[in-house]
């Protein structure tokens, strides 16, 4: 059948989730499919805010230094900044280094931000075009832009599917042993599952909730007249106008975004009145050239109610939908990709049974509950501050509104923006998967991040002696640290995983310090940089690997 394609893995969507699916199953042999009817990878620039985690995976991936030198310059501010309007007053800032200062102020920081990467402000549609090249480059992976999925059949020992391209001709059957949906919010995946939303849509808000009218500009002009300090995101609060905007070069493009009005006919709107809203929320006329405009609906949190039927999956948008405070939804969806990519791997090569798929659900949906709960909280933050007339006005009612907006958004600015605890404090507390030692989780805190080995969370990181990461140590696939001066037994692990056909590094690291962060001298890790186990010896290896790996055998009790 010269028509019909094999495949191990047919991705529909090649956004980040599925550009980041295909870079995880290339990577370990595993062949894939991915199909997206749009012609290329984004034009517009969507998200710009790719948070720690997302950069350490990028990290473990080797290319979060080429992700960090796109977009902004190098010396470019990253902050956030609240004007009146962006010719007017300044109300808040939340200061953030730039992308030259992230790569060495990371080495002296540590609590919160003890991490191997900063955040960095960049365009989604770098990203993907990033993301793309590197997963063209792998033996394995066929990236099909212009290719639409018609149609798909579930027949239980594989997935059938159609596929054909934009441009017209007969469909392509393709033969895959699954199938990811990873095609946004309307994923014909998800509907042809007949899967439903849980959680709340349609919330009205001042701003970030309801009809937003997008702007993709050009305005050369800006900084020249623009009378404050540089920034990476520019917000206009007044009562005119509520609007935001981020630099995608820093140097003449922009994601312009607006809230629309009751009343006002947004999907009519043109070029002509993109010059309109922005001149509102610039307090000036300044020349813009439009790239491209659009409308979008702030106000979803909303949660897939499964994430699997049988050999098909959904992730990113199309298991969970954001209002994009916080930046959440981009990087909530690079970690669906990752925790999906290490279990199809293994259930393909044959190193884990089909069970260990079904781990998928449990861990990352309430990751989506909790992610899209945080969502909404800062979204009603921004959203239910009053924009006064008063915040324009000169005199000492004027400078009194200014002053109390200045408060307000100072504390709103850092408790969306400054989020350690979100970034790198998902768990899997309740995933089969997880080896419970009996230890309490840190708290689970959205501006404070409390490093814990504890089962189940992101594995604490530390700089070594060398000046590098703890994480670069790590192998690709499972780890076991042996930690401390007196360095455990690691041999009935070493004999486990032969036996199970597990890829196992075995990293000593004598130092004291990372015994003490660690909490014991031996820590197992996933090869999604989760703790699946630590103990003091390797005297139930063979269980505990059995367990974490998704192989049959009852959960071990601590």
């Amino acid at each position: 059948m010269a028509d019909l394609l094999h495949t191990d893995v047919l991705i529909a969507g090649g956004g980040p989730c599925g550009l980041m699916l295909a870079n995880e199953l290339g990577r370990r042999g595993v062949s894939c499919l991915l199909v997206d009817p749009k012609p290329g990878t984004a034009f517009n620039p969507q998200a710009n805010a790719t948070q720690a985690r997302t950069m350490e995976h990028f990290r473990r991936l080797g290319f979060a230094s080429e992700i960090r030198a796109q977009g902004l310059p190098a010396d470019h501010p990253t902050d956030i900044a609240y004007f009146t309007r962006y010719t007017g007053h300044e109300l808040a800032r939340l200061q953030l280094p730039t992308a030259a200062q992230a790569v060495t102020n990371i080495k002296a920081m540590g609590g919160s931000w003890s991490a191997a990467e900063l955040p960095h402000r960049v365009s989604q549609k770098f990203v993907e075009a990033t993301l793309r090249r590197h997963a063209e480059a792998l033996p394995g992976v066929d990236v099909r832009y212009g290719w639409a999925l018609e149609n798909f059949e579930d027949r239980g020992s594989d997935v059938q599917a159609q596929v054909r391209a934009s441009t017209g001709g007969e469909s392509v059957q393709v033969q895959a042993s699954y199938l990811v949906g990873a095609d946004g919010p309307r994923s014909g995946v998800r509907t042809k599952l007949g899967i439903g939303w849980d959680g709340v849509s349609g919330v009205r808000r001042e701003f970030m909730g309801g009809k937003m009218f997008a702007v993709y500009l050009r305005a050369p002009d800006f900084y020249s007249a623009f009378p404050h300090d540089r920034a990476w995101m520019y917000v206009s609060v007044n009562p005119q106008r509520r609007a935001f905007m981020a630099s995608v070069d820093g140097q003449s493009e922009f994601a312009f975004h607006a809230a629309v009005h009751e009343g006002e006919d947004a999907d009519a709107w043109t070029a002509v009145d993109a010059q309109r809203i922005f001149n509102e929320a610039m307090g000036a006329h300044m020349p813009i050239e439009v790239l491209s405009l659009g409308i979008w609906t702030a106000g979803h949190s909303l949660v897939a109610h499964a994430f699997q039927r049988g050999r098909v999956f959904i992730a990113g948008d199309a298991a969970h939908l954001f209002t994009p405070t916080g930046g959440l939804g981009y990087n909530t969806a690079v970690e669906d990709a990752v925790n999906l990519g290490w279990k199809l791997a293994a259930v393909i090569r044959g190193q884990a049974p089909p069970q260990l798929l079904d781990s998928y659900e449990p861990e990352r949906k309430p990751l989506a509950e909790r992610n899209t709960a945080y969502a909404q909280r800062f979204a009603d933050s921004v959203g239910s501050f009053g924009a006064s007339a008063l915040l324009e006005q000169a005199g000492t009612d004027g400078q009194a509104e200014r002053e109390r907006a200045s408060a307000y958004l100072n504390q709103h600015v850092r408790l969306e923006f400054n989020i350690p605890g979100v970034t790198f404090g998902g768990r899997y507390d309740g995933s089969s998967l997880i080896v419970k030692d009996g230890s309490t989780p840190p708290p689970d805190e959205a501006g404070n991040y409390q490093p814990s080995a504890s089962p189940g969370g992101r594995a604490p990181h530390a700089w070594l002696e060398d000046a590098s990461s703890l994480y670069d140590s790590f192998g690709f696939e499972w780890t076991l640290l042996v930690l401390g001066p007196d360095a455990a037994g690691s041999g009935g692990f070493r004999q486990a995983a032969a036996t199970l056909g597990l890829d196992l590094k075995v990293v000593v690291h004598s130092s004291a310090t990372l015994l003490a962060l660690y909490q014991a001298p031996l820590a197992l890790i996933r090869p999604d940089q989760i703790v699946a186990w630590r103990g003091s010896n390797d005297s139930q290896a063979q269980q505990v690997l059995v367990q974490a790996s998704g192989h049959h055998g009852p959960p071990i009790c601590s």
